[in-house]
């Protein structure tokens, strides 16, 4: 691996690992603030590949839709997202709105 991919994925993962419970963040919100906003698809690879102890339950796409490739599903995701009162729509989706997360600035 590049050292910028891994400097990248440690950025991504750095920045998942503080994600609050019962709040998201979108893959492209995470590929901007890691510099890189064009990259929501890479923070997906990463979140399906990477570190499984960190909470990618609290990443969901732009529009607040599960993952399919989440372990069990879309159905896996939402029972997650659940146990953190997190409330799913019939459609798989969160309200991204009024749930998402914006770290602290530096």
């Amino acid at each position: 691996m590049a050292r910028a991919e891994a400097s990248f994925r440690k950025e991504v993962e750095a920045l998942v690992a503080q994600i609050p419970r019962g709040r998201v963040m979108t893959y492209g919100q995470i590929a901007a603030l890691c510099g890189r906003p064009r990259a929501a698809r890479i923070v997906g690879g990463i979140a399906h590949f990477g570190n499984p102890d960190l909470p990618w339950q609290r990443v969901v796409n732009k529009s607040g839709g599960l993952a399919s490739g989440y372990p069990g599903g879309r159905r896996g995701h939402k029972q997650v997202l659940e146990g953190e009162s997190v409330v799913i729509s019939d459609d798989y989706k969160v309200a991204v709105e009024d749930l998402i997360w914006w770290p602290p600035a530096k």
